[in-house]
């Protein structure tokens, strides 16, 4: 029987706004420290997102069974009423009276660089809530962006509760200290970033994939287009075994926003079945290549058989049976 994947991520509204041009050209860098652009961004859309509701929503279409930690606002109980139509546990979602739900502003250009503010909102002010009824049925559990404190205390609690937890503190990399985001990777069984993200977290930690692996079983570098690359240790010597997992590719692109969430959801579906972490990735990537084929980050529905299909004809072998 499947067992819960614990969810702990923002619970946001995302505005998105894509600009025709391209940043690089805009942005010099001989100029950097007097920076004032203006970008014309003629199409402009609202949509339910966060880190958090949008990993729960995936894993849910996957048949999953996501237990969401988070915090939403006053103008939150209609986003938490559709994730309840879904399927998705919103018992642990902390509603607060004082402040409006997170809002992310996301600009993305023709090349699908993005520039993104985040307005924490009533997450801000959350609290960790109370799982020791819930211990015995989560297996994993995802620690993802959000309020620091939170996601501090949320890795603390999975290493006192023994679960295996997958760190992702990606935006939140600048806010958390050296000591903090290792002693989040010291109690966590597999560490996921994107290039960019990854390079913030090795230059302020000091540490390489080596280094992570020490006490992690898996390191994971989404590349965006170029796919993914997986660490882990080789069982024979365990040194780091480096794999790159090439992307999926989408029938169009739309909008990449939500595409690494979507890849998150794979995952975890993959690694509550216990499957290798290769096939976890190529589920992964086959998430997010549906995602990026629409203009938001919640797929409307999913055919499995269909998703299953994509990673077949990409990767040239079947994914593990249902």
């Amino acid at each position: 029987m499947a067992k819960r994947i614990l969810i702990t991520g923002s619970i946001a509204y995302d505005l998105l706004l894509s600009y025709e041009g391209s940043f690089v050209d805009a942005i010099k860098g001989g100029s950097i420290d007097r920076l004032s652009v203006s970008f014309f961004a003629p199409h402009l859309k609202r949509h339910h997102g966060g880190t958090g509701s949008n990993i729960a929503w995936n894993l849910r279409l996957l048949g999953g069974d996501p237990l969401l930690v988070g915090t939403v606002g006053t103008d939150g109980g209609e986003y938490c009423a559709l994730l309840e139509e879904r399927g998705i546990d919103t018992s642990h979602v902390e509603r607060r009276k004082d402040s409006i739900t997170s809002t992310a502003i996301i600009g993305t250009d023709n090349g699908e660089r993005q520039i993104a503010f985040f307005h924490p909102g009533a997450d801000s002010l959350g609290s960790w809530p109370n799982l020791s009824e819930d211990r015995d049925d989560i297996t994993w559990a995802i620690v993802g962006a959000r309020n620091p404190v939170l996601m501090l205390e949320a890795a603390r609690w999975c290493g006192t509760a023994g679960l295996a937890l997958l760190f992702d503190p990606a935006q939140q990399i600048i806010a958390l200290s050296a000591d903090e985001l290792r002693s989040a990777i010291g109690a966590s069984r597999g560490v996921i970033c994107n290039a960019y993200e990854w390079s913030v977290l090795s230059e302020r930690t000091r540490m390489q994939a080596e280094d992570i692996l020490r006490t992690a079983e898996f390191l994971i570098v989404t590349l965006g287009d170029k796919g993914v690359e997986l660490h882990r240790k080789d069982s024979k010597d365990s040194e780091d075994s480096k794999e790159v997992i090439a992307a999926c590719e989408p029938e169009r692109v739309v909008n990449p926003t939500g595409a690494g969430d979507a890849f998150r959801a794979g995952l975890l579906f993959g690694l509550e079945k216990k499957w290798d972490l290769a096939d976890c990735c190529r589920l992964g990537a086959a998430m997010g290549s549906f995602v990026v084929e629409i203009e938001g980050t919640l797929l409307e529905d999913l055919d499995r058989e269909e998703v299953w299909e994509r990673a077949t004809r990409t990767y040239k072998q079947s994914l593990p049976s249902l």
